[in-house]
């Protein structure tokens, strides 16, 4: 099966607890958040004190996705507050073997995030040390987020990194998904699918993310989350 996970800067931030409510029930195990810090991007999103108020809330698998410069000065605290998972860009530090070591020490999954132009092959030297990689499918930040067709070879090209190498880390993709193109995406090699809009510019969310889930739980087998 293809996990969703719902993006919770898609929802209504005055009512996030109905939200991570509504995401159990329909059937999905993880909510996905983009930290912005406004200078690795252009948006500013939430911070720790946010993260730590949804762990209160909700036993549901946290996946951060962190846009900030120097990431390393915050992956402790990220981890304190709640992260399950956390993903990190490599044009963001110089340290990135050091931060994936960080991650792990901290008791997180360790992922790293790929821009649209920031090739797979750039990141042969760590490979090993991921626990999943995250390829984003559109340029990042707030707003329209428009799929990038050739997001669906960049997955393909890591699902046969991943077997050449014998490896085992999880490829999610984030970005302008719909239907159609989770659908390529899965096929292609993907274990996990951000979904926002697909979602939550419905009328009934959850019926909407129900579906999805039952869907894609007839795609293919998770590697790792």
């Amino acid at each position: 099966m293809a996990l969703i996970a719902p993006s919770l800067l898609a929802a209504d931030f005055a009512r996030l607890a109905e939200a991570l409510h509504m995401i159990k029930a329909a059937g999905a195990s993880m909510v996905h958040l983009d930290v912005m810090d406004g200078h690795f991007v252009g948006d500013i999103s939430v911070g720790q004190p946010v993260i730590r108020s949804l762990r209160k809330a909700t036993d549901l698998i946290l996946d951060l996705h962190l846009l900030i410069e120097r990431p390393e000065r915050f992956i402790a605290d990220f981890a304190e507050a709640g992260a399950d998972r956390v993903s990190v860009h490599p044009e963001a530090t110089t340290q990135l073997h050091q931060v994936l070591e960080q991650m792990r020490k901290s008791g997180v999954k360790a992922g790293v995030a790929l821009n649209p132009a920031t090739p797979v092959e750039s990141l042969l030297d760590v490979m090993e040390d991921l626990d999943f990689l995250s390829v984003l499918s559109s340029d990042p930040g707030l707003g329209q987020r428009t799929f990038i067709p050739r997001s669906v070879d960049k997955v393909r090209a890591a699902a046969s990194l991943r077997q050449q190498r014998r490896l085992d880390f999880a490829i999610q993709v984030e970005g302008g998904l719909d239907l159609q193109r989770m659908e390529q995406l899965t096929r292609a090699g993907a274990d996990i699918l951000v979904a926002d809009s697909v979602i939550f510019s419905y009328d009934d969310p959850m019926a909407r993310l129900s579906e999805l889930v039952r869907l894609m739980s007839a795609s293919r087998p998770i590697s790792k989350t």
